[in-house]
């Protein structure tokens, strides 16, 4: 398991425990970033679509929204909307690059199944 940053999003106690973003996903996160206009932030949501009835979607945004709850390690921020936070509650986002390819991967216990690609779930 990937060492998770210290400093995490804490959802209300409703919606179950916090949201983390690993060093991994950080680091990446500063790359991507690092070539685009200042204050650039990764958006992660969810929406409905995709194989297994829910999907992520990434997004690079330069403003932030009034209710948007931000999680931050080191230099890279992640902003997750209320209705977004409530599907991802308790996941931990992470970076892997392996034989598959690279991309970012969310450790989602609210899931119930997902997909072989790994951006679709259900609940």
């Amino acid at each position: 398991m990937a060492q998770t940053a210290t400093e995490t999003l804490t959802a209300p106690q409703s919606m179950g425990g916090k949201v983390t973003l690993t060093d991994r996903a950080a680091r990446r996160i500063e790359e991507i970033v690092a070539g685009e206009a200042e204050n650039t932030m990764l958006r992660v949501s969810v929406e409905g679509g995709g194989c297994s009835g829910f999907q992520y979607r990434f997004d690079l945004v330069d403003q932030k929204s009034g209710d948007d709850f931000v999680i931050e390690n080191s230099a890279a921020k992640v902003l997750i909307d209320p209705v977004s936070l409530e599907y991802l509650a308790g996941s931990e986002i992470d970076f892997v690059d392996d034989l598959i390819g690279a991309s970012f991967k969310i450790q989602n216990p609210n899931a119930t199944a997902s997909c072989g690609c790994g951006t679709s779930f259900s609940l």
